[in-house]
């Protein structure tokens, strides 16, 4: 049963070739492949509500500087280049998607960051690695897609050392409606596993974490989305942009979250736990 899903998760997220297309688009743009910057791939290297913005706040959350950080669902991995260039983090991400791990290598290799970053395909809720090995466990808009929501927060808390912290970033349902589908995340519920953030919280505490803070981000993501959809009515979509991950339903997946946002149909929340024992 885990092993169908999880090949209907990949299958979701699959796009053959990923890293060719994006030099390709590279190229497009006159830049030079042997002077590849992080900024010049930044359209499409996180796979989140307002990108890169997001995930330097969340990294300012607490002092994070040097630290070894796991990134749980790394997708093409953004977030663990930005950790790596800018406070110095030993970072390892993990992601179901081998087309996904492919290329966050490919790309940490390309921008000169291959010796702070590491990417492994494996599932979240089993994680490859010993107890107590990790400072910090990050992850942004992963666990829409697991329905062990028990298994994917105590695994995170397992590799976790006494003292560390978990950020996360994610989409929770309100459970004022129904969610209509597709989502950047799925197609259609049968792969969806949304739950609120009073059921994260209760999950969190009975795990023995302790919260530092949580930040409700949801009209943050409303203000991103009205600036995004404006820019591609004036200029049309940039060439590196999520629409090399989503494909041409990118549009049609953006509008649905954005929308259900609006109607306080979901919610963008962030937070910080810590491993206290």
């Amino acid at each position: 049963m885990m092993d169908s899903l999880n090949k209907k998760i990949e299958t979701h997220y699959l796009k053959k070739g990923l890293y060719e297309d994006i030099l390709v688009r590279l190229k497009e743009q006159n830049i030079d492949l042997n002077q590849v910057t992080r900024h010049d791939i930044a359209g499409v290297d996180e796979f989140h509500v307002r990108g890169s913005e997001v995930s330097k706040e969340l990294a300012s959350s607490i002092n994070i500087k040097g630290s070894k950080v796991l990134d749980m669902g790394s997708g093409i991995g953004g977030p663990c280049r930005m950790l790596a260039h800018q406070y110095d983090c030993d970072t390892i991400g993990i992601d179901l998607s081998s087309e996904f791990v492919k290329t966050a290598n490919a790309l940490s290799k390309l921008v000169g960051l291959n010796h702070k970053t590491k990417f492994i395909q494996g599932s979240a809720t089993a994680l490859p690695f010993d107890d107590n090995s990790f400072d910090v466990v990050w992850t942004q808009h992963v666990q829409m897609n697991i329905p062990d929501k028990q298994k994917f927060y105590g695994e995170a808390r397992r590799v976790l050392k006494p003292g560390g912290y978990f950020l996360y970033y994610d989409i929770f349902t309100t459970h004022v409606g129904p969610i209509e589908y597709p989502m950047p995340w799925a197609n259609h519920e049968s792969f969806s596993f949304l739950i609120g953030i009073d059921e994260v919280a209760s999950i969190l505490n009975n795990l023995g974490f302790l919260k530092i803070s949580t930040t409700n981000q949801t009209e943050a993501g409303i203000t991103f989305f009205k600036s995004l959809f404006t820019k591609i009515e004036t200029s049309g979509p940039p060439k590196v942009s999520l629409s090399l991950l989503m494909g041409e339903s990118t549009l049609s997946k953006l509008s649905n979250l954005f929308s259900h946002l609006q109607k306080n149909l979901l919610i963008l929340e962030s937070g910080v736990y810590q491993k206290t024992n």
